[in-house]
């Protein structure tokens, strides 16, 4: 209770970053001299002294003006002076262009156009308020302010969002990966890891990022697969002329008190800047290459970014230009425990585990806007990314690890698993937008994703320290030594068309009552999986230290005693087909009442073959279609201008994904094994929210919303019967609800003599109720319900931010996030007839609270220096179990595993061109 009173302190004295400034830009040409563009002109605020000059491009900017009307002066040496009036409107890009010449322009030669500046917090809220579905939103703005640096973290900053420390999982309002869907520009981007049904939001940079969009209702221009709700990524395109350079260095603490002594793994030694070329088969890498870890000399933090944007004239045409590019390196140490329990039996148990963990991050972002003309425009998207992630793991280099059942013997059990994974992540769109007549707007894209993810050559040994001079391996399997690959590729074609007519007679704000969209969407997405193990029989052999082992793998050990076993490479070739089509239709009736109603319907088709050694017989293959409607209705009432009802229901679905049906066994660096169940099948779901939402002013927000969600055969990880205690994805239930309460806070708390906020408030909690049934499997100790696996029941996200105000400003945001106890995997009997005695309880993550600190400050105009203190308080991650002793039949609550991440500091400089 004391925790969580201090938690609630925290949450009522936070607050977040709203801004209420817009910008105006423009063009200047010369109409004396063909329409070239007009440099060095001159550009003034009417009645201030806030002036500037065109470039040679002839453009000229002023950004964060208040909003307000305005007078624009423009004026050359010989001709004639143009006065301006614009609208300035909070968070939008009003843009002006002029033709100068030495009569002035007549007023149609005067272009004035208004866009959303939809990196800003208030443009953002404006759009969540006017929009009819129920959506939220953060921009790079935001982001910037608060030091987020990847949309992983972004959408923490959304109410009801959260992130697992344990998996790295995104959960929306409790439901985690599964649930959820991924897509960039509105198209599905592919996940990067064979455990994910999302890619990894780590990939994406802020630097390429203008918005992250989460959408908790549906719509039917969506694909159903999105029970919690879908991850918009708005990527950058051209907003201004410029450029700017980012660089960072810091410290992760933990990896401080290491002392030089921290490793990296032998892979490594064929990686060039993140990217791996192996130089042998796998086969003869068991002797031509080290099996001993490596030491890492510079374990410091660093990172680069830079950005560009420009405007070219290609054959009369407009053309933007954005690019993007950044790489990253950062170390990770963790020291903790593990353990593992069968019916109430310690299986495995080590007090000492470390991870060494060093991960890079390469990305590349091209963004081209091409105007054909007022009322056609293409944009083309371009995003390539090569992540590495290297870690090395070892447990019982204490000498005090246990494996059950071990031989040569169960004490002093020790095992080290290197492995280096990286993936290679394209990601290629091109949207077109077109005016048909006033009244008609088209809309469609088309996308192309490759991804290719590998763990080229990751290591394993298992062995007993015997005393301080004597190891000698573990041989209960002929693959307890081993070196393996694996090998991810995925190809995917996405498109969507969607044609917007709108009719009825005009109100008095000159618009259509209603609007019908009707359109199309394609996905076509294969994936070829392969996996291949290569182990030593390595019985009796023995060294002097775990240090040593490469001592051991020898030609001339071959010949006196070692044996080389090779299975057959584990494969499964997947694909997922889905072809829809649409329509709704957004309605207004009045001012006050508005709406969208539709139907989808949706054909999907999913196939595995596999060959897997795990599979009696190895190999088989499914197949599963569905063909289903999907409606959905939200509606709006408007109080009054600053207060809003909303209402939102509809039918939605959960697909397996590949990894889910697929039966491979993949083995974590812990020893826990996960495996698919190609008996898996989809979940269906009933959505229902109600919202609340009241602006009392620009950039400022209260808000209250009721959901609920009836998910029918809902999918768990569980833990499973057998003597293979592996964890596995079923349908856990037959039927599980969802009831949550959200409440938001954006408002000012101090202002300036200026009437501008310098200090601000952001706030939302999250509480939901859970409830599954459990099939008779599922079942143990009298237990027929349980939570939803993943699932937390409080979140809270909060933050304070001081911002002076100032022309050189300086900026100080506090940011806490606390997520309760969540299921890690669900329990289950290992014995139907001695259930309330054999069986294996759920495995529980604490909750935790986490805090970060950005403090920036403008040292001039273009220079800014920002210091960053993120997971401050660097508390102890934990999963525990219940575990009953079969003695006195008292349960306790055992750790299972535990872990700290470490405080991470960050100081980076930024310098805009």
């Amino acid at each position: 209770m004391k925790k969580i009173t201090l938690l609630l302190l925290f949450v009522s004295a936070t607050i977040s970053y709203a801004q209420n400034t817009g910008s105006v830009s423009g063009k200047l040409i010369d109409k004396e001299y063909n329409n070239e563009p007009l440099a060095f002109a001159n550009v003034l605020i009417k009645g201030t002294t806030t002036g500037t000059t065109s470039d040679f491009d002839g453009l000229y900017t002023f950004e964060n003006l208040n909003a307000g009307e305005y007078t624009l002066i423009f004026s050359f040496v010989g001709y004639e002076t143009q006065e301006i009036p614009v609208t300035i409107i909070a968070g939008k890009i009003t843009e002006v262009n002029v033709p100068m010449g030495a009569s002035a322009a007549s007023l149609d030669e005067v272009v004035i156009t208004t866009t959303t500046k939809r990196e800003s917090e208030t443009a953002l809220l404006l759009e969540q308020k006017k929009a009819v579905v129920i959506k939220e939103s953060i921009g790079a703005e935001r982001l910037s302010k608060i030091g987020v640096s990847d949309a992983a973290s972004a959408t923490t900053k959304i109410s009801g969002v959260t992130k697992s420390e344990g998996s790295g999982d995104i959960y929306i309002r409790g439901l985690g990966d599964r649930y959820l869907s991924t897509t960039m520009n509105g198209l599905p981007i592919p996940s990067d890891d064979v455990n994910n049904k999302n890619i990894n939001l780590n990939l994406f940079s802020t630097n390429m990022i203008e918005n992250v969009g989460i959408s908790k209702t549906y719509t039917t221009s969506s694909y159903a697969d999105q029970t919690s709700g879908n991850v918009d990524i708005t990527s950058k395109g051209y907003s201004k002329k410029g450029a700017s350079i980012n660089l960072n260095s810091g410290y992760n603490i933990n990896v401080l008190g290491l002392d030089g002594s921290f490793k990296r793994s032998v892979a490594t030694e064929d990686v060039t800047l993140g990217f791996h070329k192996k130089e042998y088969a796998l086969v003869d890498l068991i002797t031509r290459q080290s099996w001993d870890p490596l030491k890492e000399k510079n374990t410091g933090n660093y990172g680069i970014s830079l950005s560009g944007a420009q405007k070219f004239n290609v054959l009369g045409k407009e053309l933007k230009v954005f690019v993007a590019g950044s790489h990253s390196k950062t170390h990770q140490y963790q020291e903790g425990i593990f353990r593992s329990y069968r019916s109430n039996i310690l299986d495995n148990e080590f007090t000492d585990t470390e991870s060494f963990n060093t991960k890079t991050n390469t990305t590349g972002y091209v963004n081209l806007g091409l105007k054909l003309n007022d009322n056609h425009k293409l944009k083309i998207s371009s995003l390539s990314v090569n992540t590495s992630n290297d870690n090395v793991y070892e447990q019982g280099r204490n000498g005090e690890g246990y494996v059950f059942d071990q031989d040569p013997q169960e004490d002093g059990a020790f095992v080290r698993d290197q492995n280096f994974k990286q993936t290679i992540l394209l990601v290629n769109q091109i949207e077109g937008d077109h005016n048909i007549t006033e009244n008609n707007k088209l809309t469609w894209a088309a996308g192309y994703n490759y991804v290719l993810a590998q763990e080229p050559n990751r290591i394993r040994n298992e062995a007993n320290i015997l005393d301080a001079n004597t190891v000698q391996y573990a041989h209960v399997g002929d693959f307890q030594q081993r070196k393996s690959n694996q090998k991810i590729e995925d190809t995917e074609y996405n498109a969507y068309i969607n044609d917007a007519i709108s009719f009825g007679t005009l109100d008095e704000d000159e618009n259509h009552p209603f609007k019908l969209n009707f359109g199309a969407d394609y996905r076509q997405k294969d994936r070829v999986f392969s996996s291949l193990f290569i182990g030593v029989r390595a019985r009796g052999f023995q060294v002097p230290s775990i240090d040593q082992f490469s001592q051991t793998f020898t030609a001339d050990n071959f010949d006196n005693g070692l044996v080389l076993r090779e299975r057959d490479a584990d494969r499964y070739e997947a694909d997922l087909n889905i072809m829809a089509g649409y329509a709704n239709l957004d309605f207004h009736f009045g001012a006050k009442f508005s709406g969208n109603a539709g139907v989808r319907f949706e054909r999907d088709e999913l196939n595995v073959l596999w060959d897997v050694a795990n599979f009696v017989g190895r190999v088989g293959s499914i197949k599963k279609e569905y063909s289903e409607l999907y409606p959905s209705l939200n509606l709006k009432y408007e109080l009054n201008e600053k207060h809003a009802v909303r209402f939102a229901s509809s039918l939605t679905q959960t697909l397996p994904e590949f990894k889910e049906l697929a039966p491979f066994e993949y083995v974590s660096p812990t020893g826990r094994v996960t495996s698919g169940d190609p008996n898996l099948e989809k979940s269906d779901v009933f959505n229902a929210d109600l919202k609340y939402e009241f602006f009392p002013s620009k950039g400022q927000l209260f808000s209250a919303t009721a959901f609920y969600k009836d998910i029918k055969r809902p999918i768990n990880l569980a833990q499973t019967r057998g003597s293979s205690g592996i964890f596995q994805y079923s349908n856990t239930g037959e039927k599980a609800t969802v009831f949550g309460v959200e409440l938001e806070a954006r408002l000012g708390l101090i202002k300036n003599e200026d009437e501008e906020h310098i200090l601000d408030f952001n706030t939302n909690i999250t509480k939901m109720w859970f409830n599954q049934d459990l099939l008779e499997e599922f079942q143990y100790k009298n237990v027929t319900e349980s939570d939803l696996q993943g699932a937390s029941d409080l979140i809270l996200n909060s933050s304070l931010s001081y911002n002076s105000q100032t022309k050189k400003e300086f900026n100080a945001t506090l940011t806490g996030n606390y997520s309760s106890d969540k299921v890690f995997a669900l329990g289950s009997p290992e014995d139907f007839s001695n259930s309330a005695v054999l069986y294996n309880d759920e495995i529980i993550e604490k909750g935790f609270f986490t805090l970060d600190l950005v403090v920036s400050k403008m040292l001039t105009e273009k220079l800014q220096l920002k210091l960053v203190g993120r997971n401050l308080l660097n508390p102890d991650i934990q999963q525990k179990q219940l575990i009953r002793d079969i003695n006195t039949s008292v349960e306790t609550n055992k750790v299972v595993l535990s872990y700290k991440k470490g405080a991470q500091l960050n100081l980076s400089l930024k310098y805009d061109f």
